[in-house]
């Protein structure tokens, strides 16, 4: 497994491995979990090499937003990615990614406003850069992202197809669906802040989510299921919720009735201090 840090060996090294087959990119921040790892899996499934990226994006942290104590272990998560038989880690600094003088933003209007998009002014913006710098320095043919983060996700493939990343490969952004606790609760790398008891009545989000996803489903009104959702949840201890709103899973506009096109439930609650996102189809 090779390691790049700039550029120039970087692209030495995506170039020689394209020459086995397709190459697949799983862009991460590190702190790696399973939920990574099953990206790592998924690509090794449907390519010869694997490239993974691992950077903390400055751009997508807001002002108040945990960017310094966001866990850094580049060994530990390099020893992990080569017992999955990951070919590269691209591992740029912000200098590398970001040099001096840089001035260039990507915004993705639509499925960027709302939900994160409001909660965390920017962050999508962000995203939706490094991705694209992801996409430009190691020239992958095809990418996974988690299925956790549906507005990024929805962000991605929105970017993709207006700027024509996709090329001869409209399947080349993939999403993976979400891996979860025993008890439920969605891989994160931020379930670390969280302590013991919150941790334990944290449990109460994807509980709740399925009920009022069955629920939905069912036929029940969907303002008053989402109230009592919010309701719940808040009683389970969550200290306040962002949203929980029903969006059409493509277009993400909000949905009043269920319709042929599929719906997703997208919830955004903070418990501990700790933000927690999750969704599921309905």
């Amino acid at each position: 497994m090779q390691i790049a840090v700039q550029i120039d060996p970087l692209r030495s090294a995506t170039q020689a491995l394209r020459r086995d087959g397709p190459l697949a990119l799983v862009p991460t921040m590190g702190a790696l979990h399973e939920g990574h790892l099953a990206l790592v899996r998924a690509a090794r499934e449907r390519a010869a090499h694997v490239a993974v990226s691992i950077f903390v994006n400055p751009r997508q942290f807001g002002a108040n937003e945990d960017l310094a104590k966001y866990p850094r272990q580049l060994d530990r998560d390099a020893a992990l990615l080569e017992a999955e038989g990951v070919s590269l880690i691209w591992a740029p600094d912000a200098e590398a990614m970001y040099p001096e003088g840089y001035a260039t933003t990507v915004a993705v209007g639509g499925v960027s406003s709302g939900l994160c998009g409001d909660a965390r002014p920017g962050h999508f913006d962000g995203v939706a850069t490094v991705v694209l710098k992801l996409f430009n320095q190691v020239q992958p043919d095809l990418a996974l992202f988690g299925e956790k983060d549906w507005q990024q996700l929805a962000v991605i493939r929105r970017m993709a197809r207006d700027l024509d990343l996709t090329g001869p490969h409209p399947d080349r952004i993939h999403g993976v669906a979400t891996v979860r606790e025993a008890d439920g609760l969605a891989l994160s790398s931020r379930n670390a802040y969280l302590s013991a008891d919150d941790r334990a009545r944290a449990a109460a989000l994807p509980r709740l989510m399925r009920a009022a996803s069955s629920a939905i489903a069912d036929g029940t009104a969907i303002v008053a299921t989402l109230a009592d959702f919010k309701t719940a949840l808040l009683a389970a201890g969550f200290e306040s919720i962002d949203y929980a709103d029903l969006r059409d899973a493509v277009s993400l506009d909000p949905v009043s009735t269920l319709g042929p096109a599929p719906a997703r439930l997208l919830v955004a609650a903070r418990i501990g201090g700790t933000r927690l996102i999750d969704n599921l189809p309905i």
